[in-house]
């Protein structure tokens, strides 16, 4: 009796191992998806780093930092965290406000072109700087709030800038519901939502300020579609946002869930009325424990009524 209790517990026992080892790759499988089956991007996501944008020219040739380039970076980002503004400048927020994040082992944002560098842009954007230059270096400046960017009338950041690192409030939610992907940014309180069902744009005629986004599955990632985005990015005196270039830009991004803690996310940029070429960045989302918060640009914010007031205090004092 004793004998046939202990077969009985081992074929017990061999047979919760057998239903375990096929049980793994199942749950593996499944570990990161909706209950309708699409992959499960949702949470709060922060992009934010001390990665450069762009390579600067000490590390050209190099795609990765050692680790303990890595420390050295972010250790000399502390150092010079608070430093005191330059003669004749306000300066800006101290260390205490920022979200500056670590480097990452990229050398830059971008990995395309090869040279982690931004690609020569076109004559026509070249005119464009130098106009905008010419209107930010007026006496006049600025002349009427359209002079001010829409970033700083806290509009919107634009594509691909309300995606961008740089400064603070570079947090993300993701919420997925059946044939929707949901995407608010903290920095501005821009709402991205991403029909995933199949739907064509909306008409060419229709431009709008994030543009038109539509997304699909490509195994595991997220692949979203941009388009239709609007000029009024530059306004009538060439203001411009964080890296958007109007209606002629063409924004593919790849979301690409990793494990529990990390989103791989990349953004590739067309736009031949601005870049000679197409060029590709990637910056890693990092799971954010704690919610997003209220962004509340204009409360209390005289800065526009006080840019104006001076401007013309400025005028009338050379007059």
């Amino acid at each position: 009796m004793g004998y046939r209790w202990v077969v009985s517990l081992g074929a017990w026992a061999t047979s919760l191992i057998i239903l375990w080892l096929i049980s793994v790759p199942l749950i593996a499988q499944t570990a990161f998806r909706t209950p309708w089956g699409d992959p499960d991007l949702q949470g709060t996501w922060t992009n934010t780093t001390t990665t450069p944008m762009e390579r600067p020219s000490e590390l050209a040739g190099r795609e990765v930092l050692t680790d303990e380039e890595r420390a050295e970076f972010d250790a000399d980002a502390i150092r010079n965290a608070d430093r005191p503004p330059p003669p004749g400048s306000t300066g800006a927020y101290n260390n205490f406000w920022f979200e500056r994040g670590v480097r990452t082992d990229q050398t830059s944002w971008i990995v395309d072109p090869p040279s982690g560098t931004l690609p020569l842009i076109t004559p026509k954007e070249e005119q464009r700087i130098v106009d905008l230059a010419l209107v930010r270096d007026s006496s006049s400046y600025p002349t009427t709030w359209e002079d001010v960017n829409i970033y700083e009338r806290c509009i919107t950041r634009g594509m691909p800038g309300t995606m961008m690192p740089g400064f603070y409030n570079h947090n993300y939610l993701i919420l997925q519901i059946p044939g929707y992907v949901v995407l608010r940014a903290e920095m501005i309180h821009d709402t991205r939502i991403i029909p995933v069902d199949g739907r064509t744009h909306i008409d060419s005629s229709i431009r709008q300020w994030l543009g038109d986004s539509r997304g699909h599955w490509e195994g595991d990632t997220l692949v979203v579609e941009t388009t239709n985005l609007t000029d009024k990015v530059f306004e009538r005196r060439f203001s411009n946002t964080v890296y958007g270039t109007g209606r002629h830009m063409h924004l593919v991004e790849r979301f690409t869930r990793l494990d529990a803690e990390t989103i791989d996310y990349r953004f590739t940029v067309t736009d031949p009325t601005t870049f000679r070429r197409p060029w590709t960045a990637a910056t890693p989302m990092a799971a954010l424990d704690g919610p997003i918060f209220e962004y509340a640009c204009h409360e209390g914010n005289y800065a526009m009524v006080n840019m104006l007031s001076g401007a013309r205090a400025k005028e009338e004092a050379t007059e």
